[in-house]
């Protein structure tokens, strides 16, 4: 199996990242966007990215991101988006019904050829393989945030995925320059938010509890472990809208916490760093 023009579906923190560091490793990437606001939402985003790897990579050439950014073709079609693709990864709200939806549309749309790759942070490729039309060539390939930085692409299947297919993913997770962690049985959280999950769910009660402040919480983390970030700025990068979305899947606690950042934040357009303010604020 060969891949070389690959299909984003979802532009947001992830999505536009995960487009224009494969864009930036040489592929073609066409990209689906659902309306201009979100295209328009889009361009700021890899415009902003352009400068962070400018800013993070020893040697990176502003004329070979300029070119990244123009290999990735944007749309609001998802027909053109992914008529020549090979692979289509998913980077939509961690909402199961949603992906299911998307996923029914991908498989009458998208090349017999094209394999399904979905990004999700907690839900299992199971509970969307038969929504695809085409169970055996569907995946999960899990990205962290700021990939150009914090490089692993968890590759996971599930029980009816061909392992070619697997094995053709940990080529590509390799090709654009992340580390691939194969992942041998389906596990939601992957390897990565199963160690990270408890903590940012810890914090998360601390601050609805009134414990303390989330600065206090971040500075204890920071301190005591020398970890370069705490728990609500990691929640900043991943997006409050995100957090917002598993935290209300969760039980109570978790709840309370959607809440938390749907009144004080979501409803006054902070969502974290993409937004230039969440829990903190960020200069653009």
């Amino acid at each position: 199996m060969s891949i070389r023009h690959v299909t984003l579906v979802g532009a947001g923190v992830l999505g536009a990242q995960i487009a224009f560091q494969t864009a930036f490793k040489g592929f073609d990437v066409s990209a689906y966007v659902p309306d201009q606001a979100a295209l328009d939402k889009a361009g700021k985003a890899i415009d902003w990215l352009q400068r962070r790897y400018l800013q993070d990579i020893d040697g990176a050439d502003p004329q070979a991101l300029a070119a990244a950014a123009g290999r990735i073709r944007w749309t609001t079609d998802l027909a053109a988006a992914v008529k020549d693709a090979d692979l289509v990864i998913e980077a939509i709200p961690e909402q199961l019904e949603l992906k299911r939806r998307v996923y029914a549309e991908l498989g009458r749309l998208a090349p017999a050829k094209a394999i399904f790759a979905t990004n999700s942070s907690t839900l299992l490729p199971s509970a969307m393989a038969d929504a695809t039309g085409r169970p055996e060539r569907f995946i999960a390939l899990h990205f962290a945030n700021e990939i150009w930085l914090h490089n692993v692409a968890e590759v996971m299947g599930h029980a009816g995925t061909d392992p070619e297919v697997f094995s053709t993913l940990v080529r590509f997770a390799n090709d654009i320059g992340m580390v691939p962690v194969e992942i041998h049985k389906e596990k939601a959280g992957y390897v990565l938010n199963s160690l990270l999950v408890p903590l940012m769910s810890a914090a998360s009660e601390l601050l609805v509890d009134g414990i303390a402040e989330h600065e206090a919480i971040d500075r204890t983390w920071k301190i005591a472990t020398g970890s370069p970030r705490g728990p609500f700025e990691i929640y900043d990068i991943v997006g409050l809208g995100t957090a917002y979305h598993i935290s209300l899947a969760g039980g109570p606690k978790q709840q309370a916490f959607a809440r938390l950042l749907k009144e004080r934040y979501i409803d006054h357009g902070k969502l974290g760093v993409e937004t230039g303010e969440g829990f903190y604020r960020y200069e653009s």
